[in-house]
């Protein structure tokens, strides 16, 4: 069964007082439930209410300290960071004495590649030299062999000195060596006659040549003038001797 709500009346006013509004009553403490009592710090502005008696306020929460730093990562983390560094400075070091070194070999390699050809143009022009030498020397024996053998070629050295002078010259004369003058008159002895020139003696003339003057010119086909010709041709300056026992004269 519902217990039944207990019914409570308005305490009239004492005597001399006056009389209490239809409206206002007095309100017992059971019918009040949980309350708080009123205090002027409730109008601060906080907009937060007073606690109720006997409830204690609670302690504002203590902000949380940072965690200790670990050492062991920082250690670590700082030879990380000094491997990489080291590595990256390792690697930069690296390719500067690399591009140095490359520089320094190249130029030592340009250096000894002049030098070697600058050796090798030396050796060139020596090895010239001396087989021009060789040369001249082989073919003053092989000049000195067919002037014993075949003395008679002095007729052809004369006939072509005729040859090249012009038609127009006069008052020719061949000059040659006395033992050479027998052949040449007998050899040569139409084109003397065509020319109208005359058939010298001349001991100054080597054997093997001639000299050809005439109003307009010489022309000089001597041994030794022929020779120099042929060996300046191959860059050699030996002068022909006609005697063994006289020493070459080396080119310059």
């Amino acid at each position: 069964m519902s217990k039944a709500k207990p019914q409570f009346k308005n305490v009239p006013p004492p005597e001399g007082g006056k009389p209490a509004s239809p409206y206002a009553r007095f309100i017992p403490r059971e019918e009040l439930g949980s309350f708080a009592s009123w205090s002027p710090g409730t109008l601060a502005g906080d907009g937060k209410p007073a606690p109720p008696p006997g409830v204690r306020k609670a302690a504002p929460a203590e902000p949380e300290k940072p965690a200790a730093p670990d050492l062991g990562q920082q250690l670590h983390a700082a030879r990380q960071g000094g491997y990489q560094d080291g590595y990256r400075d390792g690697l930069a070091a690296l390719e500067q004495f690399k591009q140095s070194f490359a520089a320094q070999i190249t130029a030592q390699i340009g250096q000894i590649t002049l030098a070697y050809g600058d050796g090798l143009d030396a050796l060139q022009q020596d090895m010239a030299r001396a087989l021009a030498v060789s040369a001249t020397q082989l073919a003053r024996q092989i000049v000195r062999t067919e002037l014993a053998a075949r003395p008679e070629t002095v007729a052809l050295v004369a006939q072509e000195a005729l040859d090249t002078l012009l038609m127009s010259a006069r008052q020719i004369s061949v000059r040659v060596n006395p033992d050479d003058h027998p052949l040449v008159a007998q050899g040569a002895a139409e084109v003397l006659a065509a020319r109208g020139a005359r058939l010298l003696p001349d001991a100054t003339v080597a054997r093997g040549g001639c000299l050809v003057e005439s109003d307009i010119g010489v022309v000089d086909a001597t041994i030794a003038a022929r020779w120099r010709r042929a060996v300046s041709s191959i860059g050699c300056e030996q002068a022909w001797t006609g005697d063994d026992d006289v020493p070459d004269e080396d080119a310059a």
